[in-house]
């Protein structure tokens, strides 16, 4: 799974763990961390390329390259202008097309100055040495600036999957989490690897047939549903089942597990329930 930088000054790779759970027989062991690179700002996000690069997410636009000896040589994106950054704000995720060794594409997840959240696909200008931006689709982020998401991850489908807040708020007031018509407080599941797909300035992207709620009562793009703040998800290399992070109101912390084999769908209870805690 991939791991999320949590402090602003240091990546830190976890040598050997220890379980300190109540209860809970401990291993022997303990947590050290070592410090690998430094020098970041608001670091939200990070990934990997094949070459044994390692890609920050910083907060306030940038994402920086780390090479293998922990080095920082450069910038993959400056968008700082185009993102609005505070608080939950700013850009927020980043996965590469599985074919990014052929095509140089990658995807990311950031609120626009409008308050609104946009995914965005990012390659190779032609006749330049930039990058150019394709819009994919913008969410909507109406009234709060908290719970907006922003993980991005491709699944073994091939399919890039995207998590989305409920649009803030306590309490989701506009029960966007549990209305399948909504793109608000679900993961999507969307197919963004072609160029023909219809298009417009917002979308360009096409739905998996097998999506769930295709053909039926629910917005084509949903995969499930039900989440409050899903900040981060990953999806295991070994097995492909996917733990979804959502975070939880004031009472309860909730991970989440759908197995490689699911179908989607699933409604993982927010707003009437947080956690095991009923509403």
């Amino acid at each position: 799974m991939r791991t999320v930088a949590r402090s602003s000054a240091v990546l830190a790779l976890v040598l050997t763990a220890t379980l300190g759970l109540s209860g809970v027989a401990r291993p022997q062991g303990s947590v050290t961390l070592v410090a690998f690179s430094s020098g970041f700002s608001a670091p939200v996000d990070i990934a990997s390329t094949s070459d044994g690069r390692l890609y920050v997410v910083e907060q306030g636009g940038r994402i920086k390259v780390v090479e293998p000896d922990g080095t920082v040589s450069g910038e993959l994106l400056n968008i700082s202008g185009r993102v609005l950054s505070g608080g939950e704000q700013g850009l927020l995720g980043l996965a590469f097309a599985p074919d990014y060794s052929s095509t140089g594409r990658f995807f990311v997840y950031y609120t626009r100055p409008d308050g609104n959240n946009q995914l965005s696909r990012f390659g190779p200008a032609p006749g330049t040495a930039g990058v150019s931006e394709t819009p994919i689709l913008t969410l909507p982020h109406p009234t709060f600036s908290n719970h907006n998401g922003g993980d991005l991850n491709f699944g073994r489908d091939g399919y890039l999957y995207v998590s989305v807040g409920d649009g803030g708020g306590s309490n989701d007031p506009n029960n966007n989490a549990q209305n399948r018509e909504s793109l608000l407080g679900k993961i999507l599941r969307l197919d963004v690897g072609r160029d023909d797909f219809p298009t417009d300035a917002a979308r360009n992207y096409g739905i998996p047939p097998s999506n769930p709620f295709v053909g039926r009562a629910g917005a084509d793009e949903v995969w499930a549903l039900g989440l409050r703040n899903p900040w981060r998800f990953s999806f295991d290399s070994s097995t492909g089942h996917m733990y979804i992070g959502d975070v939880g109101q004031g009472a309860r912390e909730e991970i989440d597990f759908q197995r490689a084999t699911s179908a989607g769908g699933e409604n993982y209870g927010w707003r009437c329930f947080e956690g095991s805690r009923q509403n």
